[in-house]
C-alpha cells in the first residue's frame, strides 16, 4: 500500500439509500485542457484508470476562462458529485469560497495552498524539487557544453521551485555549469503557447544550451519539438513525455498528479479532508522516466548516480533547498 493510499482511504461500501449507488466523482481541468500531454492529462490518464478498473463513471470540465472555476464547482456539488477534484493551484481560492455551502461535498486541490484548509477539502502537492533535482543531475551528465536550460511556463513561485530543485541538482554534478532560466509570460496564457515556447528554446540552445527541461504545460511541446529539430535533447514534465520525440527527451520529471486523483476517485466519499498533504520522492509522488523510448540515453553510471541521490534525499543526507523556504534559490537567480 503506497503512502498515497493510507492518506487517501480505501474505498467505503457506503450507500446513500438501500439499492443506491455511490456519488460519482468529478475532475476540472486548469487551463490548457485535459490533452496537454503533461499536468492536466496526468489528471485525466488516473481519472480514466479508475473509471476502467472500477467500471464507475465521472464527469470532467475543461476551464475556458478563470470566470468559470467558481462556477463549475458550485454545478458539480450542486448536482451531487462528491468528491470535486481539482487541478491547478488558482483553484485553491474558489474552492475555499464555495466549500463551506456545501459541508457534505469533499472537495480536493492538486497545486493549490490556503492558509486555513475547510474540514471538507483536501490540498496536495508535491515536492518537484526534488524530482527536478534528479532531472537536472542527468541533465548536466549528459551536456556537453556545459550550458543547460529551464524554460518555464507561467512566472510564479511553483514553477521557480522546478527551476530551483534542477539548478542544484545541475551543479550538484558540475559545480560550473551554467543554467539558463526562462519563463514564458506571467498570466494563465503561459501555459498554452507552444510557440513562445519554441522561441525561448532556440533562443537557450542559441547560448549554448544543449538540454532543456520545459516546465510550461502545453508550452513545453514547442520546446521539445525545437530541441528535437536542432539536434539537442530535452527533459519533458509531469507526464511522461519521452515518447513525443524518442531518442531526444532524455526523460521526464513525473508528478504523479495521476496517482493521486486515481486514489481520490477510489476513496470516494470517505476521502480524509481537512489537511494538507506533501507528496515527494519518499512517497512515489515524483520521479523520472526511463522507458524504451531513452533507455540508451540513460547509462548505468548516470542511473547510479541518480539513484545513489535519491536515497540520499529520502534519507536526509541531501537537502533540496526549496524555493518556498524564503523565495530564492541558492543555485539560480530569478
Amino acid at each position: 500500500m503506497t503512502f498515497m493510499q493510507k492518506t487517501l482511504g480505501t474505498v467505503a461500501a457506503l450507500a446513500l439509500s438501500a439499492g443506491a449507488a455511490l456519488a460519482d466523482p468529478a475532475l476540472v481541468y486548469d487551463l490548457g485542457g485535459k490533452f496537454d500531454k503533461s499536468f492536466n492529462e496526468a489528471a485525466y490518464n488516473g481519472a480514466e484508470r479508475w473509471a476502467k478498473e472500477t467500471g464507475g463513471s465521472y464527469k470532467d470540465i475543461e476551464m475556458q476562462s478563470e470566470a468559470q472555476r467558481e462556477q463549475a464547482l458550485r454545478r458539480f456539488a450542486e448536482a451531487g458529485y462528491n468528491p470535486v477534484i481539482t487541478t491547478g493551484f488558482s483553484f485553491a481560492e474558489p474552492i475555499k469560497n464555495v466549500a463551506a455551502d456545501y459541508p457534505d461535498t469533499k472537495f480536493v486541490n492538486v497545486d493549490g495552498f490556503l492558509p486555513e484548509i475547510p474540514e471538507n477539502v483536501l490540498l496536495i502537492n508535491f515536492q518537484e524539487h526534488q524530482g527536478s533535482y534528479l532531472v537536472g543531475m542527468l541533465a548536466a551528465m549528459e551536456s556537453k557544453s556545459g550550458t543547460v536550460g529551464f524554460v518555464g511556463g507561467m512566472d510564479i513561485p511553483l514553477i521557480r521551485h522546478f527551476a530551483c530543485g534542477y539548478a542544484q541538482g545541475a551543479k550538484a554534478v558540475n559545480p560550473d555549469i551554467n543554467v539558463i532560466a526562462n519563463m514564458t509570460g506571467t498570466t494563465p496564457a503561459a501555459w498554452n503557447d507552444p510557440v513562445k515556447g519554441a522561441e525561448l528554446a532556440k533562443a537557450q540552445i542559441g547560448q549554448g544550451a544543449d538540454v532543456i527541461y520545459a516546465a510550461a504545460g502545453g508550452t513545453g511541446l514547442g520546446v521539445l519539438q525545437t530541441a528535437a529539430d536542432e539536434g539537442i535533447y530535452s527533459i519533458g514534465v509531469d507526464s511522461n513525455q519521452n515518447h513525443l520525440h524518442p531518442g531526444s527527451v532524455l526523460t521526464s520529471m513525473l508528478k504523479r498528479v495521476d496517482n493521486a486523483v486515481y486514489e481520490a476517485m477510489t476513496a470516494g466519499a470517505d476521502l480524509e479532508t481537512g489537511k494538507f498533504m506533501t507528496l515527494g520522492l519518499a512517497e512515489e509522488g515524483v520521479g523520472y522516466a526511463v522507458d524504451e523510448n531513452n533507455s540508451e540515453l540513460i547509462t548505468d553510471e548516470m542511473t547510479a548516480t541518480v539513484e545513489d541521490a535519491k536515497a540520499k534525499i529520502i534519507s536526509g543526507d541531501i537537502d533540496v533547498v526549496s524555493y518556498y523556504a524564503n523565495d530564492s534559490c541558492p543555485a539560480l537567480d530569478f
